[in-house]
């Protein structure tokens, strides 16, 4: 098999298989071959969780799916477009919420500043004569 028909072959979905009834066997005519993967149990159930989400007829298709799109992603065939806009909006948020910031502290330092030009002119009512009575 050439370096080409290896890659249409891994580029192709594994999505779309049907689901095996109890008891089947795999059928011949399917090029897959077995492998024994051992999964942390909180990993296990996510990906059970998430085979069940997407539609697939098992826990193995879904690994068998997320391999072939991790290998993908290791020969830099991934949609750049969605990756990038998720970090570009990561990025906008993070711009804001340091404007926010920057206002805020730009804020405080005024105030202060206020309040202390006020004490040096003898403006602030801090400094107001006593007339003795409360409120």
């Amino acid at each position: 098999m050439t370096v080409t028909q290896d890659l249409e072959k891994s580029t192709q979905p594994v999505r779309g298989t049907k689901k095996k009834t109890p008891g089947a066997t795999q059928s011949s005519s399917s090029d897959r071959q077995g492998m024994f993967v051992r999964l942390n149990p909180d990993d296990k159930q996510r990906a059970k969780y998430w085979a069940d989400k997407r539609g697939f007829s098992s826990v193995n298709e879904y690994v068998a799916e997320a391999v072939v799109e991790k290998i993908r992603r290791e020969n830099l065939d991934y949609d750049l477009p969605t990756l990038e806009i998720a970090r570009l909006n990561e990025l906008v948020d993070q711009v804001a919420a340091l404007a926010k910031n920057s206002a805020n502290l730009e804020r405080v330092v005024t105030t202060g500043f206020d309040s202390l030009i006020g004490l040096t002119r003898g403006d602030n009512y801090l400094l107001d004569d006593e007339d003795g009575e409360l409120g």
